[in-house]
């Protein structure tokens, strides 16, 4: 059986030297709609719950809401880093 990786393998890869800064960004924008694609599915089942619940009320939800976006906004937005 060969081994891939023998000393008399001529590679052009060397552990560590790719660019990524690519994959970097790419994750950023994923965690980033992930994150705040989250906070507003949870305001907007919160709103339409409180709404249509018997009983329930569009104002009453609309403020519900509101104040689960304001402390979403709040605990997820980006922390500034101290050097």
């Amino acid at each position: 059986m060969a081994d891939p990786h023998h000393a008399d393998a001529h590679d052009d890869y060397v552990r560590g030297s790719q660019e990524i800064s690519e994959q970097e960004d790419t994750f950023s924008l994923f965690m980033g709609m992930a994150k705040w694609g989250s906070l507003l599915t949870a305001v907007a089942i919160l709103f339409l719950v409180l709404w249509f619940q018997p009983g329930g009320s569009f104002i009453f939800g609309a403020i519900a809401a509101f104040v689960l976006l304001v402390v979403g906004i709040v605990a997820l937005r980006k922390k500034k880093t101290q050097h």
